[in-house]
């Protein structure tokens, strides 16, 4: 067995993680973990999109992309 340890949450933060995880079926621990899991994967994709919000704009690729799709609508997909 893995070895565990008891951390300090308010009786109404313990509720909620048991009643979380029994109807998920999973342990509390296992829960905890979880959304840990999902957080940290929160964070990471937020700190990649403000990297990319804080490079300049490319206005050439815009605009070739615009051109793609424009020439994929051409009709000609069977040409």
């Amino acid at each position: 067995m893995a070895a565990s340890t008891t951390i300090k949450v308010t009786p109404q933060a313990r509720d909620r993680i048991n009643e979380s995880a029994r109807a998920q079926g999973v342990t509390p621990a296992a829960l905890l973990e979880q959304l840990l899991d999902e957080h940290d994967r929160a964070r990471r994709f937020a700190a990649v999109r403000a990297g990319y919000a804080s490079l300049p704009a490319d206005n050439d690729l815009a605009a070739e992309s615009a051109e793609w799709d424009a020439t994929s609508a051409d009709g000609l997909d069977g040409a």
